[in-house]
């Protein structure tokens, strides 16, 4: 009985020491939220979404097979030798001599002569839309958008712009020059200023910038391709440049053509050039190496001047 009475003396002291300690207290938690932030949820639904999405791999397998078909698509551009003309229409324009011409939006044409000194606008199939007169002398034409051409006027030392809806002159843009081909790039007009070489103005503000200085003749017509510009003189000559004025190359061969003028370019770079006195159409290579004859007198061709793409 003694031994019992000694162990319970014992854990009723363990359980006194645990009792008067802090181990057994109760914890209790408990959350007071700031007046501020009660405002916020009080006016605010939702705080966001969840949204879940999911993305492809932006990794790709590519084929052999594939690899082998896309290079089977690739196309080589067009060689000269390869070139076929076939015959569309042939159209009387009425006019006396046609100096210059240019393809409109809906298939339409227009021409110009510098005798006539008026404008001829002919529909697709050929028939005449309408014709624009008493604008001064009228040499070469381009379209340059918005229903609008530039007509240049030689020696009269101006460019007129037409509006074609209106059928009128709409400006006249005067230059310090003899102004005789000429073609249309991202609002610029290059033209043949004769002894002052190719000049460039621009349509926003008028500036004129010289782009190279060899001397033209008055019927020397000038194109356009990417970065390059392409004339022709009356030295029998053809040459490709840029708009710095670097020549690139020259072909001349009065055999082959004879009084170059009216010059246009294909979308593979192959050089179309008009010769009056051989009264043929020559396709020159775009690297200026290699040419062709394409159409001739017996095609019905007679002192041709103009040209158009």
């Amino acid at each position: 009985m003694k031994d019992i009475e000694k162990d319970i003396v014992g854990e009723e002291k363990f359980i006194q020491m645990i009792a008067t300690s802090d181990s057994t207290n109760q914890v209790n938690i408990s959350c007071q939220i700031n007046k501020s932030l009660q405002q916020i949820t009080d006016s605010v639904q939702k705080f966001g979404e969840i949204n879940v999405c999911s993305d492809p791999c932006d990794f790709s397998i590519h084929k052999r097979k594939d690899r082998q078909a896309q290079i089977m698509v690739t196309l080589p551009t067009r060689d000269i030798d390869n070139l076929t003309l076939t015959l569309q229409k042939r159209i009387k324009t009425k006019l006396y001599d046609v100096s210059g011409c240019s393809l409109l939006p809906g298939d339409r044409m227009v021409f110009s002569s510098d005798i006539d000194n008026k404008l001829t606008v002919l529909k697709s199939d050929g028939s005449t839309d309408f014709e624009i007169k008493n604008i001064g002398r009228t040499f070469d034409v381009v379209f340059i958008g918005d229903d609008s051409i530039a007509v240049t006027s030689g020696e009269s030392n101006q460019i007129n712009i037409i509006d074609l809806k209106k059928k009128s002159k709409t400006k006249s843009i005067k230059v310090d020059s003899y102004n005789g081909g000429v073609a249309y790039k991202d609002g610029y007009l290059i033209y043949c200023a004769r002894e002052k070489g190719i000049q460039m103005i621009s349509l926003n503000d008028e500036t004129i910038t010289n782009v190279n200085n060899t001397k033209l003749s008055g019927l020397a017509y000038v194109t356009t391709f990417g970065d390059k510009l392409f004339y022709t003189n009356s030295n029998d000559s053809v040459t490709c440049c840029d708009y710095h004025g670097h020549i690139m190359w020259t072909f001349c061969d009065k055999s082959v053509v004879h009084s170059p003028q009216g010059v246009s370019v294909d979308n593979d770079g192959n050089v179309y050039v008009v010769g009056c006195n051989t009264s043929n159409v020559v396709v020159i290579s775009a690297d200026g190496q290699h040419y062709r004859q394409l159409l001739s007198s017996e095609d019905g061709l007679s002192l041709p001047m103009g040209s158009a793409l």
